[in-house]
């Protein structure tokens, strides 16, 4: 422990963490506890699923196995077409492969969300980014896959005939596409928000005791190099329609297991229980989203007209496929490609110079 923080200061720090930690484990164990009891109730279904995938079609795991890689190929371009728009071109082999890699961090190890969009970041300012386009880039991707994945369960509830009360379904959709249409404004024009910025750290700073002006020109240094994204409507849509195009391959990777493990879901249904799915499986518990996905994907394929055992199969499958066979291409093209790379972030510590290392690993791309 060092000698400049008083013991007291870290035990306050540290109640915080373990009671998230304390919290997180309470609901993995639910999470099991919840499992293991559909597993004793469902055996004989899963025995009957478990010998299915074995003489599954194996024409439609192929067309599985080509919908996941045309998935992994949509999320790579929204990386090119948004770095694009700020003037940083990537070569598609390179940005596919950083994009696998970053996925299997992502999908297999503890952390491994944040380990992923480190390394995505450390690989874009590599490639000539500055540090405020790449992490634009991370959280307007970001923003694009919620919206892609919101729009994919709206279109799914009302294909359903979810209609009793869609304006909630309305209202969240359209504040995700006004925060869209606000980052494109931002981005094409950044003195939009100069003024704002200014009367924040204003108000921030007297709450400190600060200077008024304190961190301004900070604010002007991050407002210009945003001036270096160009955002059009154009690239906008463009980056959408990929993000759209990754969760619908994504969808149809699905839908092909579920027809190679024999059962004929409803698509409607296939959609919601896919988006649910997905969306439980962001919630950070365990690697991949392992057995929140299965727990909640299951009975949503049931629910869409599959049997149980057909359900569980095609899970089985899905997963295999989307899961971990993506991860282990994304582990070797790791080992391949990036595990000679420093692990020393390129940014220079002492704040000079940040385009001079980008621009020379740009000219190599």
């Amino acid at each position: 422990m060092s000698r400049d923080v008083p013991p007291s200061h870290t035990t306050r720090e540290g109640r915080p963490q373990g009671r998230y930690w304390q919290l997180r484990w309470v609901i993995l164990g639910i999470t099991v506890a919840v499992v293991g009891i559909e597993l004793v109730l469902v055996w004989d279904q899963l025995a009957r699923a478990w010998r299915s995938v074995f003489t599954a079609k194996w024409w439609w795991v192929l067309a599985a196995v080509f919908a996941a890689l045309a998935s992994m190929h949509s999320f790579a371009q929204i990386q090119r077409t948004l770095l694009r728009s700020a003037g940083v071109k990537v070569k598609q082999w390179r940005s596919e492969a950083a994009y696998y890699a970053g996925n299997a961090l992502s999908a297999t190890l503890p952390g491994g969300p944040v380990l992923s969009a480190t390394f995505i970041y450390r690989q874009q300012r590599r490639w000539g980014a500055s540090p405020v386009v790449a992490s634009w880039q991370l959280v307007i991707a970001g923003v694009l896959q919620v919206v892609g994945l919101a729009f994919l369960g709206l279109a799914g509830a009302f294909l359903l005939g979810a209609r009793s009360n869609p304006f909630s379904l309305i209202f969240t959709l359209g504040g995700f596409v006004a925060l869209i249409v606000l980052a494109q404004a931002v981005a094409s024009r950044p003195d939009l928000i100069d003024g704002v910025g200014v009367h924040v750290l204003a108000s921030i700073n007297a709450l400190r005791a600060k200077p008024p002006d304190h961190g301004v020109h900070r604010w002007h240094e991050t407002l210009s190099q945003l001036k270096a994204v160009h955002l059009s409507r154009r690239e906008l849509g463009a980056a959408f329609g990929w993000s759209m195009l990754n969760w619908v391959a994504d969808v149809v990777c699905l839908l092909f297991a579920a027809w190679a493990a024999g059962g004929v879901p409803s698509l409607a249904g296939l959609t919601v229980a896919y988006a649910a799915a997905r969306a439980v499986g962001s919630i950070p518990l365990m690697p991949g989203g392992l057995l929140v996905v299965e727990a909640v994907l299951v009975p949503g394929l049931v629910s869409s007209g599959m049997s149980a055992h057909h359900a569980i199969s095609a899970m089985l499958i899905y997963r295999i496929i989307s899961w971990l066979f993506i991860a282990a291409i994304g582990w070797v093209l790791f080992f391949v490609l990036f595990r000679t790379e420093s692990q020393i972030d390129p940014d220079p510590a002492d704040g000079g110079g940040t385009d001079a290392e980008p621009k020379r690993a740009a000219d190599d791309v």
